[in-house]
């Protein structure tokens, strides 16, 4: 039997016994999901509790959009746009559980240590911050370590792979050891759906998402209106949530433990529908 995976979630043991759901808040002006985009104190917090009310867990935060078309954004401005929402969230609701989605160690320091953020979200895999890592580890806090390569503004330019999924696993693995070296005792993978990615390479990295376990670790699952439910329907992000919920329930099935997305009602229905099944003898 499997031992249950945990979290330490600021010195609490987080035990993930079923999956969950982190709902995501963006304070930016172009996401790739318009209905994601929340700019103002009234817009963010009607965003923070709905994402409580249909059962969020978790919420993660970004402040830099990294879509492919997605615009540069100075430190400044993303920590001054993290930190309207982040100011609402300690006044209001300071035991949610939050993790801050950027790239660069500074804005984790601040984040965690000004705001009690718990969890660092990094699309880089500390590629495009050398201090990413050994931040992560003075911290002490969960690291969702993702795979891409080079930057959101490049990285559909790099999606020539002489085996796809076994360099996947491998920069995995490279990693894991690299931060298990430093200190970080909680990883979380994100296998990185829509990053540095084709579309068929975004469906075999689905329907192996099995190959997973062989880590042992809490696994993301991001895929939320992403372009590889809405190019391959000819629809638009507007029209992919049925497409979502199919993949996040196959997600489910073969090892999700968390679901990052912006419609949490449907994921966590899609978890409890799920856990009913798996619980009939």
């Amino acid at each position: 039997m499997t031992a249950t995976k945990t979290l330490n979630i600021r010195g609490t043991l987080l035990e993930l016994k079923e999956p969950l759901v982190m709902g995501i808040l963006n304070i930016t002006p172009d996401s790739f999901y318009s209905g994601s985009r929340k700019q103002t104190e009234k817009e963010i917090t009607e965003r923070i509790e709905t994402i409580l009310a249909e059962g969020g867990r978790m919420i993660d935060l970004g402040g830099y959009s990294s879509r492919p078309d997605a615009k540069e954004v100075s430190p400044d401005e993303e920590m001054n746009r993290l930190s309207l929402a982040l100011d609402i969230i300690l006044r209001h609701y300071p035991d949610v559980i939050t993790s801050v989605d950027t790239f660069r160690a500074g804005i984790a320091r601040a984040c965690v240590e000004k705001y009690g953020v718990a969890i660092i979200n990094d699309i880089s895999g500390g590629e495009l911050d050398p201090e990413m890592f050994s931040t992560a580890a003075d911290l002490q806090v969960p690291y969702i370590l993702m795979h891409m390569r080079g930057t959101p503004q490049t990285m559909q330019q790099k999606v020539d792979y002489a085996d796809f999924m076994g360099e996947v696993m491998l920069y995995f693995s490279d990693k894991i050891r690299q931060l298990n070296e430093l200190g970080v005792n909680d990883v979380i993978l994100d296998p990185g759906f829509g990053f540095s990615k084709t579309l068929d390479q975004n469906y075999e990295l689905m329907a192996r998402m099995n190959e997973f376990r062989l880590f042992d670790m809490p696994l993301l699952v991001g895929i939320s209106r992403k372009s590889m439910i809405y190019r391959l329907l000819d629809t638009d992000p507007s029209e992919s949530l049925n497409g979502t919920t199919v993949l996040n329930t196959f997600a489910l099935q073969h090892g999700a433990d968390i679901l990052r997305v912006h419609d949490v009602k449907q994921a966590v229905e899609a978890i409890r529908i799920i856990d009913k099944l798996s619980n009939i003898q």
